[in-house]
């Protein structure tokens, strides 16, 4: 089972929209996926499963802050027992007949809060102390993905929030890879050299704490950058304008692989899709800009199975 991270510091780059559309074209090619939403915005959430819903069944009780929640109230139960298997898009799913399937763990709109709630439990008299309770908050994630059975999905994405707080830390120290979304950009590429370096600051820091043997039973880690996937590109006959240029071959500058596939900008067909329940990857075409879309995101999808490792269905 892979667990990918998707992060970007800059928020509206499109990494909501490439989460979504990326689980529901694996799962219509036979890939088993569990949605995390780490994201306070719940954007990725409600992309499957309408408000209304949400409040009434799963709000109070099957959210991913729910869950956070339970270690500050020194509660325990399963992460498993917060996955829900949204209908509208599984029903779509299924008319493939390979097998795959999209759960989701979906996210709340107080998890904003739940940060400030973890760092008060880091506070310690000493040395031993601090290290067990840096565990303890910054592997809460892992450790409930461990009671995940590995035979039940081929692959965990984690839709993380625009920053790099405590939640996202754990996303990171969760998973074997990070995919980044960006738009080519100023603001965007400047963020990637910037995450980049967090990300390695991170895996080092952690790490430390193993060095003089006292581990507490965790193992190390050492999450690898997938690649950057560029987002809402301005396409004229075909292919990028030129003045994107620059920014689209910033991050090989920076030594990272970037996806050769990049996806168009479109609002009107991305906006649309979330109300449905069905991302555009498995809409019908209503136009051949629509065509051209979704075939964008079916290419981009396959060099994330070969990038990515994952066993060919």
């Amino acid at each position: 089972m892979k667990i990918t991270a998707v992060m970007n510091y800059k928020g509206g780059v499109g990494k909501t929209s490439v989460t979504a559309n990326l689980a529901a074209e694996l799962a219509w090619l036979g890939y088993r996926v569990l949605l995390l939403d780490m994201d306070p915005q719940a954007s990725l959430t409600f992309s499957f499963i309408k408000p209304e819903v949400w409040v009434d069944g799963y709000g109070k009780t099957k959210t991913i802050k729910r869950w956070f929640d339970a270690i500050t109230q020194y509660e325990s139960f399963s992460l498993k027992s917060l996955v829900i298997s949204p209908k509208v898009v599984n029903s779509e799913i299924e008319k493939s007949r390979k097998g795959g399937k999209l759960d989701l763990i979906g996210s709340h709109l107080d998890l904003i809060n739940v940060d400030l709630e973890l760092a008060t439990q880091l506070g310690a008299e000493n040395l031993k102390q601090f290290k067990r309770n840096y565990l303890k908050i910054y592997c809460r994630l892992a450790d409930g993905l461990k009671e995940i059975n590995e035979n039940d999905y081929d692959l965990i994405l984690i839709d993380c929030p625009p920053n790099f707080n405590i939640v996202t830390k754990n996303a990171i120290i969760s998973s074997d890879s990070i995919l980044i979304p960006a738009k080519p950009d100023y603001l965007s590429t400047l963020g990637i050299d910037y995450l980049t370096r967090s990300i390695k600051t991170l895996v080092k820091e952690y790490n430390d704490l193993h060095k003089d043997g006292d581990s507490l039973s965790h193992e190390l880690i050492s999450p690898q950058v997938l690649g950057v996937i560029f987002t809402m590109i301005d396409i004229r006959n075909g292919k990028p304008i030129s003045a994107l240029d620059q920014f689209i071959k910033q991050p090989e500058k920076l030594g990272l692989f970037v996806f050769e596939q990049k996806l168009r900008e479109n609002k009107t067909i991305y906006a649309d899709a979330p109300q449905y329940g069905v991302p555009v990857v498995l809409s019908s075409y209503s136009s051949p800009t629509h065509k051209d879309v979704v075939n964008e995101l079916k290419l981009f999808s396959k060099q994330f199975i070969a990038k990515s490792g994952l066993r060919q269905k």
